[in-house]
């Protein structure tokens, strides 16, 4: 397992490049925070273990990316998963 993180504005990113089950590449799954101070806010907004529906990257550096990307754009967008 490959993990990265990062905060972006009021949340926190984490990203995880996780190996298939059969050795056959990687799987990204991303986690998104609110960070903690802003009241009343959940702590975790956004979760998804297995990003475009399990795709496998070939390396951990590039499911990392797709998924530091897709919760950088749910952020952006404020995608009503993270509209708490």
């Amino acid at each position: 397992m490959h993990f990265d993180e990062r905060n972006v504005g009021d949340y926190r990113i984490f990203a995880g490049a996780l190996e298939g089950p059969k050795g056959d590449g990687y799987i990204a799954a991303m986690i998104v925070q609110r960070v903690q101070g802003v009241p009343g806010a959940p702590r975790e907004a956004m979760r998804d273990e297995s990003l475009a529906c399990g795709h496998r990257w070939e390396s951990p550096s590039d499911a990392l990316a797709y998924a530091i990307s897709k919760a950088q754009d749910a952020i952006r967008t404020r995608s009503p998963m993270l509209a708490c």
